[in-house]
């Protein structure tokens, strides 16, 4: 981050002293001759008169500032936005949706077999029907290692052996039954799952969005085959299936549970276990063809507990005897299908690609034996889901298939081979034919997406179309001496090569999108360096100077009708503004003209062309207004040196896979480094208590940051280097009982700490006392008791309470806690006066001597309170070892002021790039990492029973960026800081600090897109380098609209307060 300030408080210039001192004289001379002249000098009521209309006007002055600020802060919202949008649709794998559909009277190609009722619902479309109707239970989250069990105690885990049947019947029964790992392609959110399932397509990162949204699936699935041959579904369950496929369930019989609280381990699976039974009895199983049943207990145990907990053992026990019961009751024309969408991961996340979240299990049952294996040793199931996996999409073909229907037309899978190659093991045939009319499903879908994307296909030797003709070739030999295996595996080998061709296509990116996106977003950079570089010149920079403050006010007090000519600063934004609208207004219409005369419908293209106009001439305004060169924004100050190494070096070091992973030791070393450089800069001050309090905080800031780094959430990439310490264990999602001390260590602990920085501007006064001491720990206290009653509650510490009691008192105090932070916070920073003082002492002389407590802390205290209200919600909203982390951000904050105050660099770009580190890092000890298992959805209902909108996500956001979002509204605060309520430039040093916080993140998002566009080809790309880059483009939008609706908002309440109190300074 550049600066360009090495005096942080330099004096008037004397050309300034000179012209003032001018005026001063003159208007000196006229009072004077006024006097003379028997003329009576005006009342004092005239000169408070005066001072009212020159308040006035200074506040005016400064509503019209705020506005042009806020609008500068918009648009730079927008061009961020814009910026990644452009990327992402170039770099985010999307998939062309065919529209086609499979029908039972048109298959791909003739049948290698002749059966009874060819070509009907009734006998089979494609391939002879096996079963009448199918029973299908997908237990959410069921990992393949939860149904194999281990008989040595010593390697068994909590969760095994609570699950036995599934692998105990594959092994006594293998003509019924058979198990297998299930692979799902990630992402592994269930809405993506559920898509690959039932459609056999592979999903894209660019569905992940819909998860929260599920949006209807249109293209040829399994339940659109069965609804069109007039087969009755039935649902019981997870509520996405009802978003997924709307209208398609019997509306009478089938239920719907909320999906989303994860805190709820019984309801849906009750409600499933409730309504099952009776359906597959005799008396109602002629209401239904299918019936799908999604129970989520197994994995909101495991996002609330994790898969090593008490609660984990109790599922999977119900489970069991569940499916035990379920296996007894159907009959010999059912087919049971027992699954799991994705698994979990060590805490019972999901979401990524790591081997235990992919690796599920799949159970398949009959009552009449129906099932084989091609090989004696397959009987018994792998023991590990690296062994004879099969891929999640192949089911698809597998249901359809043996329930007579036809492969859904974007099939990708395969047919699983146990469910066709008879109890025997040897119907070839069998398996040779549902292998062929699979294989060319998929070669008719290959050949239309080929013809609707432009491609063409090649037939060199190992291709599709070789391998195809391959195939065919051993297709056409005689019925009786067809080589039935070698054609299965023919044909097996050109699915696998076209499933590799197609995953090998959707991962072809739109580079010049993507080159568009990274254009944009170097500009917005450019534009906030701009904005961020000061010259040593600019009056902007007299901020605190008594004798021309003096001269200016009692110039204007008397002319006070005569508007003071407006210095650089109280017009920058507005001269930014206005040609960011021009250029914007200009470009988007000549684009949009020209898109509308190509008839390219590509409106993205005419953002980026109205992004990139839009801030060339807010640049050029830039550089117009100071005189300079776009190598003027290089610092000619160490600690604007600094502040370029910390950026470039975190940002350089995203080209590397293990610079990533290792992201938040790393984070530590660069807040160290400022720490000791700061401690090194404080004994250069010229007091003895600068240089002592400069290096205390120093190495204070050092200390905390070490102590902040014992709160741990380990990735899987760090195994075994690393342990967490965030959860009770790794395997655990739930906090251990000795860190519920943490919260209270902060209840007690954290309001002493604010009360001692007050304490040294004496602005421990007015409203702190009461809000600081009482209020925020009373809050503080109450969410140590919430954790209290969460530890209770997750280890049945409190037994024979009714349902839900426990839980009820728990939302009520988190409910109280963030209305005292949110609702009696912001009522109590509107309307708290100064936090001041005023002692008067009596005098000799006639006239009191009056002190003001607090006067040189006037801005940065009152502003403090912000920043406390939102660290006391996000301590709330954050696990217990999270709260410390929070808490102890909030102490190193103050820390930072302290050690930019101390050491002059107010003007420096050192605070805010410090403080946005400190957001990073602050990131990782609150229990988050760069992936998306890491998101804690379960603080979603800290303050809520069930999903409402947009408290819901808002909950979660500031969960997952409280680092981020404490950093931003204490950004200026480095600003505020030990200033007077007579400093110039309130809002546009607060603004400046906004800015320079915002330029670290938008280089971090920058050099993400960049190396995510240059590795895209990296074998880690979308489980490290994807990650990264959505994260810091999540955290760039999250701070710009903190930075807008709080930081400057507050700055603004602020600065009104104090000017009501002690006058606008300008």
């Amino acid at each position: 981050m550049p600066s360009r300030n090495a005096r942080p408080k330099p004096p008037a210039t004397e050309s300034e002293y000179r012209a003032i001192a001018a005026q001063w004289a003159r208007a000196k001379q006229l009072r004077e001759r006024e006097a003379a002249a028997g003329k009576p000098t005006q009342p004092s009521t005239t000169d408070d008169a005066q001072r009212a209309a020159l308040d006035a006007r200074r506040k005016t002055a400064f509503e019209r500032r705020f506005l042009w600020t806020v609008g500068f802060w918009v648009w730079l919202l927008c061009m961020h936005i814009i910026g990644i949008l452009l990327f992402t649709s170039g770099f985010l794998l999307t998939r062309l949706v065919l529209d086609d559909r499979s029908e039972c009277a048109s298959p791909p190609i003739a049948s290698l077999l002749e059966w009874e009722a060819r070509g009907t619902v009734e006998g089979g479309c494609w391939h002879p029907k096996t079963f009448d109707k199918a029973v299908i239970v997908l237990i959410d989250a069921l990992r393949y290692d939860f149904t194999v069990p281990v008989e040595d105690e010593s390697r068994a885990e909590v969760f095994h052996n609570a699950f036995p049947f599934l692998y105990e019947s594959s092994v006594q029964s293998p003509g019924n039954a058979f198990l297998r790992p299930f692979i799902a392609d990630p992402p592994t959110s269930t809405l993506q799952r559920l898509k690959g399932l039932t459609t056999g397509t592979l999903p894209t990162f660019m569905d992940i969005g819909s998860s929260f949204a599920g949006t209807a699936i249109e293209e040829d699935n399994l339940l659109m085959q069965w609804k069109d041959q007039g087969k009755r579904i039935v649902h019981l369950g997870d509520d996405t299936w009802t978003a997924l496929f709307p209208d398609y369930f019997q509306p009478n019989i089938s239920r719907a549970y909320d999906s989303f609280n994860v805190w709820d381990l019984h309801t849906v699976d009750n409600g499933v276990l409730d309504h099952i039974f009776p359906l597959v009895g005799q008396e109602q199983k002629q209401q239904w063809d299918v019936l799908i049943g999604h129970l989520l207990g197994v994995d909101h145990a495991g996002h609330r507990y994790g898969p090593n907990h008490a609660a984990m053992i109790s599922k999977l026990q119900q489970m069991d005897n569940f499916i035990r019961n379920l296996a007894n009751e159907i009959d010999d024309d059912t087919l049971l299908v027992v699954m799991g969408d994705h698994g979990m991961d060590g805490k019972g996340d999901h979401g990524g690609e790591s081997d235990d979240e992919v690796e599920a299990a799949l159970w398949m049952y009959s009552k009449k034996p129906v099932f084989g294996r091609t090989q004696p040793e397959f009987k018994t199931p792998p023991a590990t889901a690296k062994i004879r996996p099969v891929n999640q999409i192949d089911l698809v073909p597998t249901l359809a298939l043996l329930l007579g229907i036809p492969i859904p037309y974007n099939n990708l899978g395969r047919p699983i081979e146990e469910a066709f190659v008879g109890p025997k093991g040897d119907a070839w045939n069998r398996l040779a034919a549902a292998s062929s009319v699979t294989s060319a499903g998929i070669r008719r879908y290959q050949a239309s997406y080929f013809q609707a994307r432009g491609i063409d296909q090649n037939n060199y030797p190992g291709s599709p179309a070789s391998l195809w003709s391959d195939a065919e070739a051993l297709a056409t030999e005689p019925a009786k001496s067809k080589p039935w295996e070698a054609l299965y595996k023919a044909y097996t080998v050109y699915q696998e090569e076209t499933l590799r061709i197609c995953k090998d296509l959707w991962a072809r990116f739109d580079v010049p999108k993507m080159i568009l996106g990274i254009v944009v977003m170097a500009f917005g950079v450019i534009v906030l360096l701009l904005y961020v570089s000061r010259d040593e010149d600019e009056d902007f920079a007299v901020l605190d100077d008594v004798e021309l403050d003096f001269a200016e006010n009692s110039l204007e007090l008397q002319n006070s009708t005569a508007e003071p000519e407006a210095v650089s600063y109280k017009t920058f934004s507005k001269s930014l503004v206005k040609p960011g609208l021009l250029g914007a207004a200009l470009v988007g219409v000549v684009s949009s003209v020209l898109v509308k005369a190509t008839g390219s419908n590509d409106w993205l293209l005419v953002a980026a062309a109205t992004a990139i106009g839009s801030m060339a001439a807010v640049m050029a305004a830039l550089l117009q207004i100071r005189g300079t060169y776009i190598l003027n924004l290089l610092p000619n100050t160490f600690w604007g040196w600094l502040s370029v190494v910390f950026t470039l070096s975190q940002s350089i070091g995203f080209a590397s896979n293990s610079y990533t992973i290792w992201e938040d030791s790393i984070s530590l070393f660069f807040l160290s480094t400022f720490g000791f450089t700061s401690a090194i800069a404080a004994l250069r001050r010229p007091t003895i208590a600068e240089r002592t309090l400069g290096t205390y905080n120093s190495i204070l800031f050092v200390i905390l940051g070490r102590l902040a780094s014992f709160s741990k959430l380990c990735r899987d990439e760090q195994m075994p280097y690393c342990t967490s310490t965030y959860y009770a264990s790794a395997n655990s999602s739930t906090s251990a009982p000795w860190q519920l001390a943490v919260p209270f260590a902060v209840f007690l602990i954290l309001p002493s700490i604010i009360k001692s920085y007050m304490s040294t501007s004496r602005s421990y006064e007015g409203l702190a006392p009461a809000w600081i001491g009482y209020v925020f720990r009373g809050g503080l206290f109450l969410a140590a008791i919430y954790w209290t009653l969460d530890a209770a509650d997750n280890n049945n510490w409190l037994t024979g309470l009714p349902d839900q009691m426990l839980k009820t008192i728990q939302v009520s105090i988190a409910q109280l806690v963030l209305a005292l932070a949110f609702v009696a916070g912001t009522t109590a920073f509107i309307w708290a006066p100064p936090c001041i003082s005023i002692l008067t002492t009596p005098s000799s002389t006639r006239t009191a001597q009056i002190t003001v407590l607090g006067y040189g802390n006037t801005n940065g205290a009152r502003y403090l309170l912000l920043p406390i209200n939102i660290a006391g919600a996000c301590i709330l909203l954050s696990k217990p070892m999270g709260g410390g982390a929070v808490a102890l951000m909030l102490w190193q904050m103050l820390a930072l002021a302290e050690i930019v105050d101390l050491n002059d660099t107010a003007t420096e770009t050192i605070g805010p790039v410090a403080l946005a580190l400190l957001g990073n890092f602050h990131y990782f000890k609150t229990g988050h990492q760069a992936v998306l298992a890491s998101i804690q959805w379960d603080s979603a209902f800290i303050p809520l029973l069930s999903i409402r909108y947009p408290w819901s996500p808002l909950a979660v956001g500031l969960n997952t960026f409280a680092g981020q979002v404490l950093a931003c509204v204490g950004a200026p605060l480095l600003a505020l800081w030990k200033t007077s309520p007579k400093r110039k430039g309130v809002l546009e040093s607060a603004s400046r600090a906004l800015a320079a916080l915002v330029a670290f993140y938008a280089v971090q998002s920058l050099a993400t897109m960049t190396w995510a566009a240059h590795l895209r080809r990296h074998l880690m790309l979308f489980r490290v380098f994807n990650p990264r880059f959505m994260m810091a483009a999540g955290v760039l939008l999250v701070v710009d609209v903190v930075a807008i609706a709080v930081a400057l908002l507050g700055v603004r309440t602020n600065v009104l307060a104090i000017g009501e109190v002690f006058g606008f300074a300008d």
